[in-house]
């Protein structure tokens, strides 16, 4: 497989780290990594043009897990899009390198969306039933299983659960 890895994306696989990243504002400039983790961490990938037109919401959340280095280069470990529609926050999309997951950075994520948008606010999210960390993480900080969205994914017609955070829920961000 290595034969067909550029050095970019050999730089992208490095073995995992255990320097904390920094969580920043996500930019356009940063579409290049975002798309190449999203397409590692999920079957049916977005498409920069999903990611740009989130990014331009002024109500979106955007965030960006980034590695130590240098300048806003930096290689990103995983992003956050959460938006806003009339009164609750949808989070719409979290990833993070899956050479990268079970260190705490998908916490670190949510808990500087919570931290932006107010924690009493309310958020609402789907997952795969099938998703059971992404699920377990999204219980840790407060969200609670309140119905299915059938056939919601279309690539392998699975069902969504629907998940909502309600105002004051209680935010656990130590990492596991």
């Amino acid at each position: 497989m290595s034969s067909i890895l550029t050095t970019s994306d050999r730089l992208m696989l490095d073995p995992v780290t255990t320097d904390k990243p920094t969580i920043r504002s996500l930019s356009l400039a940063d579409l290049p990594q975002v798309i190449g983790i999203e397409r590692r961490a999920f079957p049916t990938a977005w498409s920069p043009a999903m990611f740009a037109i989130e990014m331009s919401k002024p109500s979106t959340i955007a965030l960006a897990a980034a590695l130590p280095g240098r300048g806003r280069s930096r290689r990103l470990a995983g992003y956050l899009i959460c938006s806003r529609y009339a009164d609750v926050w949808h989070l719409m999309n979290v990833a993070v390198d899956p050479p990268l997951r079970r260190q705490g950075i998908a916490v670190a994520l949510m808990a500087a969306m919570i931290e932006r948008a107010g924690s009493q606010e309310a958020f609402t999210l789907e997952v795969r039933p099938s998703n059971a960390p992404a699920i377990t993480l999204y219980e840790r900080f407060g969200f609670r299983r309140v119905g299915l969205r059938p056939g919601y994914y279309r690539d392998t017609g699975e069902d969504a659960l629907i998940m909502w955070r309600t105002a004051g829920s209680g935010v656990t961000s130590e990492a596991p």
